[in-house]
């Protein structure tokens, strides 16, 4: 699949001014993982962004605009889900979701033995 070009920009140029933290882009789930600090932490999937957060959060979330869950292979993935382009259009809410990630991101595990 193929992943939006301008979004997975806008998504670098954000993580690129946050201090302290290390970026790697990956190929993943179809589209690009920016890996942080050695863990998944967000990616562009398509036209929609695919968020890691902290599953304790999926009520509060699941009622903002444009999140859809993550389903693969009819499997439900807590503490994980899609954001369609509705859901982050205005600056504000593209930096919500960014942000959730990062949050998460400390406490998530390392797909890294």
């Amino acid at each position: 699949m193929a992943y939006n070009i301008l979004l997975a920009d806008k998504l670098r140029v954000y993580l690129s001014n946050i201090p302290g933290i290390k970026i790697e882009e990956k190929r993943m789930f179809g589209g690009l993982a920016f890996m942080v600090n050695g863990k998944m932490c967000i990616n562009v999937s398509g036209e929609r962004l695919m968020c890691r957060f902290d599953p304790k959060h999926a009520d509060e979330i699941s009622s903002k605009a444009g999140f859809q869950p993550m389903y693969m292979k009819g499997k439900l993935y807590d503490g994980y889900c899609y954001v369609d382009p509705e859901g982050f259009k205005k600056k504000s809410d593209f930096e919500y979701w960014v942000q959730l990630c990062l949050d998460f991101n400390d406490k998530a595990k390392s797909s890294k033995n």
